[in-house]
C-alpha cells in the first residue's frame, strides 16, 4: 500500500496543492514529529527491495522500440512497453509475435 504523504496545512489553504513539501518552519510541530500532526516520509516507508521499480503485475517494465528488443526479453520477468515512436502497422506486427513469444505487453 502505497502511502500519500501531504503537504504541511495543504487543507487550510487553497492556493497549496497537497503534495509533499519539508516542513521548514523553526516552530513546526510537523517538522518536530510532535504526537497527533501527519507523518514526514521516512527511509522505513520503503517498500521492500525485491519489488521495488517493477510493475504493479510484477515484471520489470522495459521499453522496446523494435523487434529484435523484443525478442531478447526474458517472458518470465519482463514485460514490453512498445514505444511511442513506433507507427500503427509495426505495433501490430509486434503484438503478434509478443503473443507467439508469451511476452506481456504493457501498452496494447
Amino acid at each position: 500500500m502505497d502511502r500519500k504523504f501531504k503537504r504541511q496545512e495543504y487543507a487550510r489553504y487553497k492556493k497549496l496543492g497537497d503534495k509533499w513539501r519539508k516542513p521548514r518552519g523553526r516552530t513546526s510541530k510537523m517538522r518536530r514529529y510532535e504526537a497527533g500532526k501527519p507523518d514526514m516520509p521516512a527511509i522505513g516507508y520503503g517498500s521492500p527491495k525485491a519489488s521495488r521499480n517493477l510493475h504493479p503485475s510484477g515484471y520489470k517494465d522495459v521499453l522496446v522500440h523494435n523487434m529484435k528488443e523484443l525478442e531478447n526479453l526474458d517472458p518470465a520477468t519482463e514485460a514490453a512497453r512498445i514505444s511511442s515512436s513506433i507507427g500503427n502497422h509495426k505495433k501490430v506486427m509486434m503484438l503478434e509475435k509478443a503473443s507467439e513469444l508469451g511476452i506481456k505487453v504493457l501498452n496494447k
